[in-house]
């Protein structure tokens, strides 16, 4: 008669098996006739015939000793394992047990077989009854005749698009992503200005559709982001259309399967899309920031349910975008800035990289309004064919920073208001030296897209400066 699982003992053998195993019911006869063994069976109760059969269909001794194969024989002396053995091997197994005639009359060898504790519907259950106890979140009850995808977006968790329940299991996956703590604040999230924890951020990924693995990424924007520098509240309250961005650089580009390549900036690629969305679910969810109350935005744009892309770092004529702002060669980093919709720059005749700048100036002069310096911040995404001029002629990042920034001032003549019959415009008086369109660094170049196709893009920001928003970049933990 089986008894209850308890304590396993000081001295002695203990063993793990199951009914479903045929090696398990091959070497019945050898457990039966082994003095001080303790058997615990992992699916059937009544199985084998030994005198100390334990029940172990909950897995707790099998989780315990870290069973992965079935039978496994452990020897205890003094409370401390000394040895374990898997599967049958007759000359193995009387070594190991000090009795020399152990199944004598059964074959040579046979291999084991996989704990239940492997097995693929365990792992859920198993997982969920280790660790539920570590997340802390409110949960969410949902009626049995619910819908889980209409009751998520019923109740306000969702940005319009469907999204995945995060159920227990799927945190708990979520989390393996990291070595950070479930309960390790990462930021104050605004605009409601509140703590946002690694298990919160876990949430809203499993919402965006995340990998486990994109865990890091999201945590380094989710960091950036909520910093006074990137100032996301102002951004949010804001009429203008701009939401939050992330470029992200290094190893961890490859290791996620990020797109750096044709359509960087567009739909197909998991981690671009999820990583993005999972940002902007986390200003939402966690922070309040919703369409039509504190996110104020007239028209918005479709990259506020996530914008995010990776930037061509072998390709590229210059540095990374990353290391160009301080990171160190070969860390992962994320930059998040403020970004309206892309805006294509089509040049296909130009050859000189002084041609090619000119065109790429007029494009930025257009952010917000050709005739308004000073205010509005941009970024500027050069692609392979582009970047080609430019590398051929030898130009780095800081070249054509200056090229550009040379062909960025403003007659003032041209930009005043009513010059142009445009009543917008920059304010008369003052000197007549032209003026720059952006403030100091307040443009980025990245480098992204596919091999074909002379075209790059600008992506507007936002007001830039002091009561504006600043890119902010932020390294990547490592997984682990």
């Amino acid at each position: 008669m089986s008894t209850p699982t308890r304590a396993l003992p000081t001295d002695g053998f203990v063993a793990v098996v199951k009914a479903d195993c045929p090696t398990c019911r091959l070497v019945e006869p050898v457990l039966a006739a082994l003095p001080q063994v303790a058997v615990f069976t992992q699916d059937d109760p009544d199985f084998p015939a030994v005198a100390d059969r334990r029940d172990d269909t909950a897995l707790d001794v099998s989780l315990a000793l870290e069973v992965e194969t079935v039978p496994t024989l452990v020897r205890f002396e003094d409370g401390r394992e000394t040895g374990r053995i898997v599967g049958w091997l007759r000359e193995q197994w009387q070594d190991f047990t000090g009795v020399p005639e152990l199944g004598a009359e059964l074959p040579e060898h046979r291999p084991g077989c996989g704990s239940r504790t492997l097995d693929p519907d365990m792992a859920d259950a198993l997982l969920v009854r280790a660790k539920e106890g570590s997340l802390r979140s409110r949960r969410l009850q949902i009626a049995e005749l619910e819908d889980e995808l209409e009751a998520l977006y019923d109740r306000g968790f969702s940005d319009g698009l469907p999204v995945v329940p995060p159920t227990p299991v799927r945190v708990l996956r979520m989390l393996d992503g990291t070595s950070r703590r479930p309960d390790e604040i990462v930021a104050v999230v605004p605009p409601n200005l509140v703590e946002v924890t690694v298990e919160k951020v876990a949430i809203n990924a499993v919402l965006a559709g995340c990998r486990p693995e994109y865990l890091p990424v999201v945590l380094a924007a989710v960091e950036a982001a909520c910093t006074d520098e990137f100032n996301a509240h102002g951004l949010l309250a804001t009429t203008w259309g701009a939401g939050p961005a992330v470029c992200v650089n290094g190893p961890v580009r490859a290791e996620i399967g990020m797109n750096w390549a044709g359509n960087a900036l567009g739909q197909g690629n998991r981690a671009n899309a999820t990583i993005g969305r999972a940002l902007q679910l986390v200003i939402r969810n966690v922070g309040g920031g919703r369409p039509q109350e504190v996110d104020r935005a007239a028209l918005g744009h479709p990259g506020k349910v996530g914008f995010c892309f990776a930037e061509d770092e072998d390709g590229s004529p210059f540095e990374p975008l990353a290391q160009s702002r301080g990171v160190a060669p070969g860390r992962s980093a994320v930059t998040v800035f403020a970004a309206d919709g892309p805006r294509g720059v089509a040049d296909q005749i130009s050859r000189t990289p002084e041609s090619l700048a000119g065109s790429l100036a007029q494009a930025l002069r257009s952010v917000c309004h050709w005739k308004l310096a000073g205010g509005f911040d941009a970024s500027l995404v050069l692609s392979p064919e582009h970047g080609r001029t430019f590398r051929e002629a030898g130009w780095d990042r800081a070249r054509l920073h200056r090229e550009l920034d040379a062909r960025l001032l403003l007659d003032r003549a041209e930009i005043a208001r009513g010059a142009g019959g445009i009543d917008e415009g920059m304010p008369g008086g003052g000197a007549d030296r032209p003026l720059p369109k952006f403030r100091p660094g307040g443009y980025m170049i990245m480098y992204a897209g596919g091999g074909a196709g002379m075209f790059s893009a600008v992506i507007g920001g936002w007001a830039g400066g002091p009561g504006g928003s600043a890119p902010v970049t932020r390294e990547v933990d490592p997984w682990r």
